[in-house]
């Protein structure tokens, strides 16, 4: 039997696989987990429902910013998606945009968000998102990424930046609450981080990326992750008295924290076991990694309504 071709008999492709090729660009499940910093952010500013306007003009802008951040990136990172069977269905690998037509793309996302953020939210809050696009854009992707095992620790600060952003979208000015949740973002970013990486250490080694799972052995990429485990539960405390939260948050923290740290323990025991991942089980610590982050900032986003 023949194979049903996805283009039309004149050769070009369809309208949906042009948006699905740009979609892909902007990594959809990567905003996904920004916005579920930014949105409980405003909630916890507004110590109750903030407008419904400035939180869905925020969460375009922000949408638009990151993935102009991300569209950026797969530009730079083309090669090395080409070489690792975990990004080589992205559209520029498989050839489904052209390098200018995405860095065109890119581009014009950064411009638009900023503008939009701007007229339509605040100058502060376009300001802290044109910044998180071109830190993670030229200081990690262009800068630290291929340079040094320290590339997501230091490029992870881009990825704080929604707190920041939610925070301001609300009340135009920083505040001691959002640079908390920041730190904990921060502290988190690593463990996350280094949990997918050793999931795909030989992907990266092939693409020469020197993640620390790549060049560490597991009980040290553990030990590191424990470390950077325990500043953020400790961080995720601190916004109790500065906030200050009633008795809701801090038991959510206290609660998902040791969850945390015992998952990173045992991490830790099975890599002193093991390298392999079988044993390993990177995607445990990875997957909860998520949960924590997202039940954390909800918690934030709920203790306003209990109090």
């Amino acid at each position: 039997m023949h194979q049903r071709s996805s283009h039309p008999s004149n050769g070009r492709p369809r309208l949906a696989d042009v948006v699905t090729a740009y979609v892909g660009l902007m990594k959809p499940r990567i905003i996904e987990l920004l916005l579920l910093t930014t949105v409980p952010m405003m909630f916890l500013a507004a110590q109750g429902v903030p407008g419904l306007w400035v939180v869905v003009a925020t969460l375009v802008g922000g949408t638009l910013s990151a993935g102009s951040a991300n569209a950026l990136n797969c530009v730079f990172d083309a090669d090395i998606d080409q070489q690792m069977r975990r990004t080589r269905r992205r559209p520029l690998p498989r050839h489904a945009v052209t390098t200018q037509a995405a860095l065109v793309f890119g581009l014009a996302l950064g411009v638009i968000s900023t503008l939009w953020l701007g007229f339509f939210v605040n100058w502060l809050s376009a300001g802290l998102a044109l910044a998180a696009n071109v830190f993670y854009v030229v200081g990690y992707t262009m800068l630290l990424k291929r340079r040094t095992a320290q590339n997501v620790v230091w490029g992870g600060l881009a990825g704080c930046f929604p707190t920041l952003i939610g925070w301001t979208a609300v009340t135009n000015e920083l505040a001691w609450a959002p640079v908390v949740m920041y730190a904990v973002v921060f502290f988190w970013t690593p463990p996350h981080t280094w949990a997918l990486a050793t999931r795909y250490r030989e992907d990266y080694a092939r693409a020469d990326v020197p993640m620390l799972p790549v060049i560490a052995p597991a009980t040290v990429v553990g030990r590191k992750m424990l470390a950077y485990s325990y500043a953020m539960v400790a961080t995720s405390l601190l916004l109790w008295p500065i906030a200050p939260t009633g008795w809701f948050y801090p038991a959510v923290a206290v609660v998902l924290g040791a969850a945390f740290l015992l998952e990173a323990h045992l991490f830790l025991a099975r890599a002193r076991q093991s390298s392999e991942l079988s044993v390993l089980k990177p995607m445990r610590l990875f997957h909860w990694s998520n949960a924590y982050l997202a039940l954390l900032f909800v918690g934030a986003a709920v203790d306003p309504f209990l109090r």
